[in-house]
């Protein structure tokens, strides 16, 4: 049994929280919280099920002292990066182990600015341990699996992957309407529509790919678009009046010999009718009705390589059908399963392309069907962070 400790319980850490405890070759030991409502509680209970003897804190020291060997660092870092890599830092350097989800860059570390990746890499050296960053997008649905099936290929002209998803379900308000800027005026500066943001923070997934298929990127451009809302809707975290922003489409390109060979699109929306001429999700699953016309949280990755042969991938997540649940549940699970694998690797900083292959390794259910004693996710508390 590997000990584990988590450190943000959140929108992603609290469902990482739950993989920790349900799986089989895993301990929890420590939970480290920000929120004064979840200090003082039983990691169950804040995961919704029944108590596990595992007390919510926030003195990190308690982790820190405490003898756990990979640590599950899921705290917010869109706003603070900083203050997350010293955290995280202080983690290394006692000596544990760090899976993470939280500064997205770091999937591929040796694309990031070195002011950023010092700090850890000198830490995992005192430490002797590692840091590994991941989760679905920036993580498996824009590496790994364009990866895999680039090795389908005869021959590659581009390859293209996008994120097509309705944001109007998704419960972190503050990325929702402050960093995204939905339901904000057009004159709203939203921070992931300032110019160079997404290169930051989606650069290096670029340059992951351009790792795993030998190439090498010359130069990157960003175009960003963003639609007002023709209309007045509700959704379940708040208002989008008309007039103010309902859509944001993101688009980075990676060009290698002069050409746009590697693209990252991100393309969201509020409601489903929104920006219609852009990418649409082909869904199989018929999406969960939360009671708001239009506001599905319906959402697809699609891999497109153009080559020989041309290959179409859609990534369809959903949990009780609810699609962002399920892109969070995958993320998260993506993280707690690479644990093993993390704690196994050579001291330093790590990417996809570092680890064998993240399987679901001791989590095939011995028969059809919940076992005897099995606790089903409750969702609603993980829809609800």
């Amino acid at each position: 049994m590997i000990k584990v400790g988590v450190w943000g319980p959140g929108s992603m850490g609290l469902i990482a929280l739950r993989a920790v405890i349900d799986h089989p070759r895993l301990e929890l030991v420590s939970v480290i919280v920000h929120s004064d409502s979840k200090v003082g509680r039983d990691a169950g209970e804040l995961c919704g099920i029944g108590h596990v003897g595992v007390i919510a804190t926030q003195d990190p020291n308690v982790l820190l002292r405490g003898d756990a060997e990979v640590v599950v660092y899921a705290a917010a870092a869109n706003l603070r990066p900083a203050e997350a890599i010293e955290d995280m830092v202080t983690i290394l350097r006692s000596g544990k182990n760090v899976v993470s989800c939280s500064v997205v860059p770091l999937v591929f570390p040796s694309a990031v600015d070195a002011a950023f990746t010092d700090p850890l890499r000198q830490a995992c050296e005192e430490g002797g341990v590692s840091f590994f960053n991941t989760g679905i997008d920036p993580g498996f649905a824009n590496d790994i699996l364009p990866l895999a099936l680039s090795g389908l290929s005869r021959n590659i002209d581009s390859i293209r992957v996008t994120e097509m998803f309705n944001y109007g379900t998704y419960p972190d308000t503050t990325a929702v309407y402050d960093i995204l800027g939905f339901g904000q005026p057009p004159d709203f500066e939203a921070f992931a529509a300032m110019p160079g943001v997404f290169s930051f923070g989606w650069g290096p997934v670029l340059y992951q790919l351009a790792a795993g298929l030998e190439v090498e990127i010359e130069r990157l451009s960003e175009e960003v678009e963003r639609q007002a809302s023709d209309k007045t809707f509700d959704t379940p975290t708040g208002r989008v009046e008309a007039g103010t922003i309902g859509a944001m489409r993101s688009t980075l390109t990676g060009h290698v010999n002069g050409k746009p060979k590697l693209v990252i699109d991100h393309v969201s929306r509020m409601h489903d009718d929104l920006a219609p001429g852009w990418p649409q999700p082909h869904i199989s699953i018929p999406p969960r009705d939360f009671g708001y016309p239009g506001v599905t949280g319906r959402g697809v990755y699609r891999v497109e390589i153009n080559g020989s042969p041309t290959v179409r991938c859609e990534l369809e997540l959903a949990e009780e059908a609810d699609h962002d649940l399920g892109a969070r549940m995958a993320g998260s699970a993506r993280m707690v399963n690479a644990i093993p694998a993390v704690w196994s690797a050579r001291p330093g900083l790590l990417g996809a392309l570092d680890l064998p292959i993240v399987t679901g390794a001791g989590l095939v259910r011995p028969a059809l069907g919940p076992s005897p004693d099995s606790r089903e996710f409750n969702f609603d508390v993980a829809r609800s962070h």
